[in-house]
């Protein structure tokens, strides 16, 4: 049965209250700054107003459309795709500077790019990930406050649900999101802050193991990873500059950390396709030694996937570890959402790319050769991929050599 009208506008105005106070956590005299697509306009004016309710001193408000950008990749001369956006990146370094928080609402068709030349899109990820390149650096030391949301769109909802009449796709999709951020609890925020509570708990136990490598196995996966002195596993809220809390993902099923960037060895196999650059990549396995990525291969989008991996020597080393329950709501939904938001929260995952500074103990406060020199990876590019399944067990292995359990098929061992 689909929502009635009044309901999805009760349901529409508490995700804007959770976005806006728990996800970006906007303060009195903040700017916020929102990327979106102009599907989601109507999306968009609620959060405006409730975060001008907040006291927020300006909302600023990047529009965006596939159609647009569509046309841009077919037919803009090919040097527009290898030109840094100087412009763009000199405004968003500068209002992440001055405090601004950040929320993008997504709404993507998993295909949006399909057929399009990977090289012009790989060569757009490279630039505009270069250009970025402090705007990245403020936003993975937590400095600033930024979060991510996502609204259904048809092509996503006629992807997600290809069995459902195609008048009632949508709505199911406004269910299962719903769903995922908690919105059908009683009271969504305290239903949140319980969840984080339960994430930390989580993160303390494997902070206080200290661990020095994981050893993951499953079908098709035998991957050793080692993990940097100093490391810190992460929950889903964190704390910026200021001292306010805020949440990247909504939704957050995760606890993760940073690998040491030369200390990855084995073979990973993904378990759900990723949606990358307006492609789906599936079937595919990862081959690494001393970190470094040495073979990839896909059933589906091995060219994507090469073009990922070449973005630049970064992207061929990991950036982050993260451990999600298969026993968890997304993974138990059985929903294929073709958007790693919600994937990588249903799966333990990977990401290939840059390492999250605050990841080490102390690393906020450290540059980026500061932190290069500690193991962690750099890139202009941070992508998560999908690895966990029933069939997975993970081991924690102390500095002693001791193998203790992190993950028994699939979920927490402890």
């Amino acid at each position: 049965m689909s929502m009635t009208e009044t309901e999805l506008q009760d349901k529409l105005s508490k995700y804007a209250d959770l976005a806006v106070q728990i996800g970006v956590n906007i303060q009195p005299g903040q700017i916020l700054v929102v990327n979106a697509p102009i599907t989601a306009a109507e999306f968009v004016r609620l959060i405006t107003a409730k975060a001008y309710a907040i006291g927020a001193s300006q909302v600023k408000v990047n529009w965006s459309d596939e159609f647009i950008t569509r046309q841009q990749f077919e037919h803009a001369s090919p040097e527009v795709f290898t030109k840094a956006p100087t412009w763009f990146a000199g405004e968003m370094t500068e209002l992440a500077e001055n405090g601004a928080a950040f929320l993008s609402v997504i709404a993507e068709n998993p295909d949006a790019l399909k057929g399009i030349d990977p090289e012009r899109i790989a060569n757009f990820q490279k630039t505009r990930g270069a250009a970025l390149t402090k705007y990245r650096d403020l936003q993975m030391s937590d400095k600033v406050s930024w979060s991510i949301v996502a609204i259904p769109s048809q092509p996503w909802a006629d992807k997600v649900f290809p069995d459902v009449p195609a008048d009632q796709r949508v709505d199911k999709l406004w269910e299962a999101i719903f769903h995922t951020v908690r919105l059908d609890r009683e009271d969504p925020v305290a239903a949140w802050q319980e969840h984080l509570d339960t994430l930390e708990s989580k993160a303390n136990v494997l902070n206080a193991k200290k661990y020095a490598s994981l050893h993951y196995i499953a079908p098709g996966t035998d991957l050793s990873i080692e993990l940097p002195e100093g490391h810190l596993w992460a929950q889903g809220d964190s704390i910026n500059a200021k001292g306010h809390s805020f949440v990247a993902n909504m939704p957050t099923e995760e606890v993760f950390t940073a690998p040491l960037k030369t200390g990855v060895n084995g073979t990973v196999r993904s378990t759900k396709p990723l949606s990358y650059g307006g492609n789906v990549i599936d079937g595919f396995s990862i081959t690494f030694e001393q970190g470094r990525i040495t073979s990839v291969s896909a059933e589906q989008g091995q060219e994507a996937l090469e073009y990922l991996i070449s973005l630049d020597e970064g992207a061929k080393y990991l950036g982050e570890v993260a451990l999600v329950p298969h026993q968890s709501p997304i993974s138990e939904s059985g929903i294929l959402y073709f958007n790693t938001l919600f994937d990588e929260n249903a799966s333990n995952h990977l990401a290939i790319g840059t390492a999250y500074a605050f990841c080490l103990e102390g690393g906020k406060e450290m540059n980026q050769d500061e932190l290069t020199a500690r193991g962690l990876n750099n890139s202009v590019t941070h992508v998560d991929f999908m690895i966990g399944s029933a069939e997975m067990d993970i081991y924690g292995i102390t500095a002693d050599g001791t193998r203790e359990p992190v993950f028994q098929k699939g979920n927490w061992a402890f």
